[in-house]
């Protein structure tokens, strides 16, 4: 005897099998970030579950229902989505043009009201105007007849989109009405759909809000100072073609070095930030051109008072004259006359070495700066009458600076703002993928043999990152034509004084290489550079280059 199948059973077995898939539908749709991705799968899924021939999802947008993806197994179709045809059909709107609510439409009705919408059979239903659906079916050889139209609802119970299926088929392939439980089942993952969704666009707003936060400290910190008015924009992009380069590479040293897109936003965020410590610099520190420049450029007080003195030198040449004129006094006249060119002359000369020496463009040796501290000694007498040194001891100090036009102190104070960046960028509450930040904007004022600051990490000690963004600093620096003290370089001048650092152990040798076989200075000086300052590039002749991949 053959037992019987109960058909409550089948269908209470087939019923639990639905709510297995529907869950774990549910937590695949949590993991999926790709808001494309996520919206096919859930057409796709509820499709294969119920059963449906056909299916669209709409996505709510500007008072208009937009289609997203068009599927259809029986007429082969497959629009938007990840990789279907371009969808060329007009959104539906949702209010009519006098304002009124569209609600002889479908899914206009389900996005207005939010409800669920079972049809067992088109053609016979009433209240809605199916002719675009006729007429689809005419031209298609196509018979539409059951319909299943579901809200997309986040957690705040919004519409966002609608699902519609076609369709259903039962086991021997006869077009019947979508279930009471298919339209439980359809609701319930509409509805996971719906707050998943949500959930990527809140991410997605809050990464654009991060990083346009972001992008406004950078930008602050570029206007702060007209002369590096690109830097912090310029730095992440240098930074990322490297990182690129380093990724793409099939050989050598970087062969199997690989960065995740997460990876590589955290290198991007931190570039952003890697200045972000200048808003504590004083102005008139990162502004500093020359040597005696702090609000203002103090050559001029000490132009003035070459004026008084040689004014003061003419005088007293007049009051001789006239006594020798007058009999009071028995000077050469001819010697006299000498003696004050002579003195001119020399206060010319004078004036114009401070103000070369003001520049900072040459390293000053012992004997310069016994010059300038000679001519501190010369006197003149001040609005008072009283007699003073030529130059304060401060003016002596800054004018007899080595290299550059900063002073001990106010290189100390520039240098302190990588100190102030990791301590700002240590104190944020990151997520996990962001968790490396404050290393890698902290890093790149390092150096490999550990002669850098503020740690003075050596290159065991850096991660590859951070050492990009080291290389990436150095080199924006060179080329920069937006600096008061220095003109922009060419590319061969900017690599020969890489490939020195190189040398010098002063940036990673492997990146470096990197740097120059891939032609990734090239690439960033096309985007960046003035045409006079991209020469011609001997790559032979650059300093500590290996052109040859070392497996």
């Amino acid at each position: 005897m053959t037992a019987q199948v109960d058909p409550h059973c089948l269908e209470m077995a087939s019923n639990v099998e639905q709510l297995e898939k529907l869950n774990s539908i549910g937590i695949a749709l949590s993991a999926e970030r790709h808001i494309p991705t996520l919206l096919e799968m859930i057409l796709r899924e509820l499709k294969q579950m119920l059963g449906a021939d056909g299916g669209t999802i709409y996505m709510l947008k500007d008072n208009h229902l937009h289609f997203n993806t068009v599927l259809n197994t029986s007429l082969n179709i497959y629009l938007g989505g990840v990789k279907g045809k371009p969808v060329n059909l007009p959104p539906i709107p949702l209010y009519q043009a006098n304002g009124e609510p569209n609600y002889s439409t479908v899914a206009a009705y389900c996005a207005l009201k939010g409800e669920t919408i079972n049809i067992a059979d088109a053609y016979r239903a009433e209240g809605f105007d199916f002719a675009g659906m006729r007429e689809f079916d005419r031209l298609n050889g196509y018979h539409s007849q059951s319909f299943l139209t579901v809200p997309m609802k986040n957690h705040e119970g919004e519409v966002i989109g609608v699902v519609q299926l076609i369709n259903a088929q039962d086991e021997n392939g006869n077009i019947v009405a979508f279930s009471p439980f298919a339209q439980r089942i359809a609701e319930s993952l509409a509805s996971q759909a719906a707050i998943a969704i949500t959930n990527q666009q809140l991410l997605t707003e809050f990464r654009q809000l991060f990083e346009g936060f972001i992008a406004a400290i950078a930008e602050a910190i570029d206007e702060k100072s007209e002369h590096t008015g690109q830097h912090c924009r310029r730095v992440p992009i240098l930074t990322m073609l490297l990182a690129e380069a380093a990724c793409q590479t099939k050989s050598g040293v970087f062969k199997n070095f690989t960065m995740t897109e997460e990876e590589l936003y955290e290198l991007k965020i931190a570039s952003l930030l890697h200045d972000c410590g200048k808003v504590t610099t004083p102005v008139h520190v990162i502004e500093k051109a020359t040597k005696l420049q702090t609000i203002y450029d103090r050559i001029g007080l000490i132009d003035t008072r070459f004026a008084a003195l040689k004014k003061d030198w003419e005088i007293e040449f007049l009051h001789k004259k006239i006594a020798v004129l007058e009999g009071r006094a028995n000077y050469d006249l001819g010697e006299l006359e000498r003696e004050y060119q002579a003195k001119v002359a020399q206060l010319q000369t004078d004036r114009e070495f401070l103000h070369h020496c003001n520049i900072g463009s040459e390293y000053m040796s012992d004997d310069l700066k016994e010059r300038v501290k000679t001519i501190g000694q010369y006197q003149w007498w001040d609005f008072d009458g009283k007699q003073q040194n030529f130059l304060t001891e401060d003016e002596i100090y800054n004018l007899n600076i080595t290299k550059g036009t900063l002073t001990k102190e106010e290189r100390e104070i520039i240098n302190r703002h990588i100190v102030v960046t990791i301590k700002m960028l240590e104190s944020l509450p990151y997520p996990k993928n962001l968790r490396r930040v404050p290393e890698y904007a902290g890093g790149h004022h390092e150096r490999m043999d550990g002669k850098g600051y503020p740690k003075g990490l050596t290159r065991e000690q850096m991660s590859i990152p951070a050492r990009m963004m080291a290389i990436a600093d150095i080199f924006e620096a060179l080329t920069a034509s937006d600096r008061p003290y220095k003109p922009g370089k060419k590319l061969s001048e900017c690599l020969y004084i890489l490939g020195k650092m190189k040398l010098d152990n002063h940036i990673d040798p492997d990146l470096f290489d990197l740097f120059v076989r891939e032609k990734v200075y090239l690439k960033y000086a096309q985007m960046f550079l003035p045409p006079e300052q991209i020469d011609e590039v001997d790559e032979s002749k650059i300093p500590g280059y290996t052109p040859t991949v070392i497996q």
